[in-house]
């Protein structure tokens, strides 16, 4: 076991207390390194390193900005590989899941030191001759950026790179479970001034509360549980923060009669048991329309028990553990409501064959599950899969719609009136046809309802981390004509 310091303006530090939290292999729960459990005092310094250096990196030009998340980038990509396996050890991932995951970072950073160049306000007509209007976006100032496990490099770029591109300074909390391959992008950030990055770690309940409650913190971007979510807000609230959360996410996955359905179970397996079912848009809901239930299901049944589960290191893996066993424990309990409830376990629930430690769970399938129950209204963070039988698209979508939640949405069809009126009914932040879960810089991603506010990604994840300044200028000094006294203007 080794002991993986935090980095505070460009060193490496311990907690001041000296305390340290361990850190897992969920494939076979060895304990293979611990970090620094920060506590407010040490938030309080990376904070100020923030604030500090925020003055000076606001006013970096643009060109000089890019080329440094460029090269932030090209660093990243100099480690791919050692990144990956340090997240496939920490997070359960398999690696090749892990290598695309630092391929989308990259291209993340590659993105925002391109677009921060070209943006920064707009022109407006004036009201009256000799003025000028315009606006300038400028940054909040220091930037929260708390990270979630199931992605940890990927969405704490979604939140780095539109920071540091808008001319924000970032203190970084990865989650709990997995802050070891964050920590090692010290080496990537130590191209920025100091202070520009800081990497902190700790439990939620003490360094992500001390970040969100700090003075000097002015915007906060969070990807995690809805009821996390909330409690940011309320504490935001007291000094009006900004926020930019996504939380949970319900999502459903509508299968039509006319779907191919060797193509649709095949996407509908892999949108529910990418990273073993930890993943916010993943296809949580599938609702089949009666006429093609019974051989989508058979399909589907058959593709999820082919889903190779073992060791995330090894190439044949498809899908590796749980995070955690109180994970595990939780996914388990849902199951059980479920079939309490009436569903019927069509396959899985059980520990895979060959994985006698570890936090691993079988591909599961709940067949005729009852919309309203557990799972369709509990967010299933784990490899199950909740099929629910309608009468028709109609039923269809507006059972997708009946949901406290809006992250994302599916549905497989080649009727443009199916895709239409499913797209324009279901409130969800991401609306995939025939294709799920594919994300793409350039466009933006985030919640409704109770899957978040604010937006990642695209132009909107830029302005996210930028307010709009209206800037008025007259050029020639003059005497108003509906300044006071009243009296000499005409009625």
């Amino acid at each position: 076991m080794t002991d993986v310091a935090m980095w505070i303006d460009h060193r490496h530090d311990g907690a001041r207390g000296g305390e340290t939290m361990p850190v897992e292999n969920p494939a076979t729960e060895e304990t293979i390194a611990s970090v620094p459990r920060a506590q407010a005092a040490d938030v309080a310094v990376a904070v100020e390193r923030a604030r500090s250096a925020q003055r000076a990196w606001r006013r970096v030009p643009g060109l000089e900005k890019a080329k440094l998340l460029h090269e932030v980038a090209a660093r990243m990509r100099a480690m791919h590989r050692e990144l990956a396996e340090t997240m496939t050890l920490e997070g359960g991932k398999p690696m090749i899941e892990n290598l695309d995951e630092i391929e989308w970072t990259t291209a993340c950073f590659d993105y925002y030191a391109e677009l921060g160049r070209h943006s920064r306000g707009t022109s407006i007509p004036p009201s009256f001759e000799h003025q000028v209007n315009f606006t300038v976006k400028e940054p909040f100032g220091v930037v929260a950026a708390i990270a979630p496990f199931n992605y940890p490099l990927l969405l704490m770029a979604w939140k780095v790179a539109p920071a540091l591109a808008a001319g924000n300074t970032v203190v970084i909390k990865p989650a709990d479970e997995t802050p070891l391959a964050t920590l090692k992008l010290a080496h990537p950030f130590e191209v920025l001034p100091p202070g520009v990055v800081g990497i902190v770690t700790g439990t939620g309940e003490e360094a992500g509360e001390a970040l969100v409650r700090h003075a000097h913190v002015d915007m906060i971007a969070f990807t995690g549980s809805t009821a996390t979510g909330k409690r940011i807000m309320r504490i935001a609230a007291d000094s009006l923060k900004k926020v930019n959360l996504e939380t949970s996410g319900i999502d459903p996955f509508i299968v039509c009669e006319d779907a191919d359905l060797d193509v649709a179970a095949h996407a509908a397996v892999w949108a529910r048991y990418l990273n073993a079912g930890q993943v916010c848009t993943s296809a949580k809901r599938i609702y089949v329309v009666d006429a093609v239930a019974d051989p989508f299901v058979e399909r589907f049944v058959q593709l999820a028990r082919q889903v190779r589960v073992g060791d995330p290191r090894r190439p044949e893996t498809d899908m590796g553990p749980l995070i955690s066993s109180r994970a595990l424990g939780s996914v388990k309990r849902s199951i059980e409501n479920a079939t309490r409830e009436g569903a019927r376990l069509a396959t899985g629930g059980g520990r895979p064959e060959g994985c006698e430690r570890g936090h691993f769970l079988e591909p599961t399938v709940l067949d005729h599950v009852r919309h309203g129950g557990c799972a369709t209204r509990e967010e299933v963070f784990g490899p199950v899969a909740a099929i629910v039988r309608v009468r028709d698209v109609e039923e269809a979508i507006a059972l997708a719609n009946d949901s406290e939640y809006g992250l994302g949405a599916n549905i497989y069809t080649n009727n443009l009136r199916y895709v239409m009126t499913a797209m324009e009914e279901i409130k969800a932040g991401t609306f995939w046809v025939n294709d799920p879960l594919t994300d793409n810089e350039a466009g933006p991603f985030g919640g409704m309802r109770q899957s978040g506010i604010g937006r990642e990604l695209g132009e909107e994840g830029l302005d996210a981390f930028r307010e709009t300044k209206h800037v008025h200028i007259d050029y020639i000094q003059e005497h108003k004509s509906y300044w006071f006294p009243y009296a000499q203007r005409k009625w």
